[in-house]
């Protein structure tokens, strides 16, 4: 059905819509709700048409998109990159540490609504941000990091949903769930956090809240439970960093066994990196329809790892890919992203057919989605998702024919070549950065302000070793 009266008319762009059906060139139409309306090869429907030039969008036969989805976000990091450059998880968590410890609710305002807005600028329209929990993690050189036995803070983790929904990014909000065992700590501060929650429920940019795991880093199976119990009740997502590195990786893969006990294995549990895994993890997850959120830049910049793509995805797990920390993964991204984690993986395998340019797309895009639970609303151009959407140019700077749209995109764009990030229909930023520069400037300068007095407290010291800004910054 044409929608006659859309808010927004696309035409003449080609299209990759990346819902199962081919690239086309044609038109697309945005209803008043921010979601696509219509679509079709060719020129637009004559009822169409003629509406008034201010509705619509001719891309001159520019690439039109989904916007990317990141499965695997820590927004809050985006201040603090350049840091730990050659340390692995463990030191680059100590010295990225060294500024959360002491941030406030404001602070880590700032720190999210710029990684939000960073992510936005580079074409990615949906996160899954483990906002940052205030709580310490203690290293151990024979086992695996333990977080601190402490209740996080409902305003710490609030103002970053905050900042969220400010800056406009659609979301997914993971929160840590009290790290004590003890029922009614964790009764009360999961009930805080959900009514604190309700009050975004009805913005579109907020999709939902979701679970930090914490097995990896816990002192009990009885994490395990407390998250199963959580997600059963209130049909959350739950998202555990596990097996991201290989220290201590013996231990690490027994505590699977914690979650199969608790009965987590499901849809629902989705394993952040997933690399240090063996057959039985690997079976298991994949017979319970369990998925991955696959990080290749990040694990490559810290050492981490190749996850097994190939492997995994025979299997039958549920795979999409994330940015990760953008002080760990440096850049927000996503060619970049896609561009490493396919020649990791071809390498690895010594076989250039082991992953192909349109799956990797569609791993950070409908398959990210669909393994977080959204994907309903975004990931993809099909009718009734929103019209979160990228036009990008081949043509600026020229990078030749295209001879296959999926290969000239993936592997041969990059945010250099991106002309406009709409999000529900609306330009939100045009290639030279967010459409509202003032507000971008703002966050840009509050930003600066939160971490020089952070690095001036007593929180971070005065350790020129690893803090070693340059004179702009500061």
């Amino acid at each position: 059905m044409v929608d006659a009266r859309p808010r927004l008319l696309v035409t003449n762009g080609l299209f990759l819509p990346m819902d199962g059906s081919p690239p086309f060139e044609g038109w697309m139409t945005v209803g008043k709700d921010g979601r696509i309306s219509a679509r079709g090869d060719g020129p637009p429907p004559a009822g169409i048409a003629g509406i008034a030039d201010r509705r619509q969008l001719d891309v001159g036969g520019r690439i039109v998109a989904p916007g990317f989805v990141s499965a695997h976000s820590h927004l809050y990091s985006s201040g603090l990159r350049g840091l730990a450059t050659d340390d692995a998880l463990d030191g680059w968590l100590a010295t990225t540490g060294r500024f959360t410890v002491g941030a406030s609710p404001e602070a880590i305002y700032w720190m999210a609504r710029h990684g939000a807005q960073d992510c936005l600028i580079n074409g990615v329209t949906t996160v899954y941000d483990f906002c940052h929990n205030g709580l310490t993690f203690q290293s151990s050189p024979t086992g695996p990091a333990r977080v601190a036995a402490a209740v996080p803070s409902v305003d710490y983790q609030h103002a970053q949903l905050r900042a969220k929904v400010d800056a406009g990014i659609r979301h997914l909000h993971s929160v840590m769930l009290a790290q004590a065992e003890d029922d009614d700590a964790l009764r009360a501060h999961l009930d805080e956090t959900m009514a604190r929650a309700a009050d975004t429920a009805r913005h579109p940019s907020h999709l939902g809240l979701a679970l930090t795991g914490t097995v990896q880093w816990a002192g009990g199976p009885w994490a395990a439970r407390a998250e199963a119990a959580v997600m059963s009740k209130f049909g959350l997502v739950n998202q555990p960093h596990f097996l991201e590195t290989a220290h201590a990786a013996r231990l690490q893969r027994a505590r699977f066994r914690w979650y199969q006990d608790a009965g987590a294995l499901g849809p629902a549990l989705v394993f952040g990196h997933f690399i240090h895994t063996d057959e039985r993890i690997i079976e298991a997850t994949a017979a319970a329809g369990g998925g991955m959120a696959w990080q290749p830049a990040s694990n490559g910049r810290l050492g981490s790892g190749v996850a097994d793509i190939p492997r995994y995805r025979d299997a039958g797990i549920r795979i999409g890919m994330g940015l990760d920390g953008q002080s760990s993964g440096d850049l927000s991204d996503p060619w970049a992203n896609m561009r490493a984690g396919l020649y990791m993986q071809r390498a690895a395998h010594a076989d250039p057919t082991c992953l192909g340019a349109a799956e990797v797309l569609a791993l950070h895009t409908r398959g990210a989605a669909e393994l977080i639970g959204v994907g309903h609303d975004v990931g993809s151009l099909a009718v009734g998702r929103y019209a979160d959407f990228l036009v990008v140019d081949p043509a600026r700077p020229d990078t030749g024919p295209v001879w296959d749209p999926y290969g000239t995109y993936t592997l041969a764009c990059g945010p250099r070549n991106l002309v406009g990030v709409y999000v529900g229909g609306t330009l939100v930023a045009d290639g030279n950065g967010l459409v509202d520069q003032l507000t971008a400037a703002r966050v840009n300068d509050q930003l600066r302000g939160q971490l020089a007095r952070l690095r001036a407290e007593d929180s971070v010291g005065r350790d020129r070793r690893c803090l070693r800004p340059g004179p702009a910054f500061w």
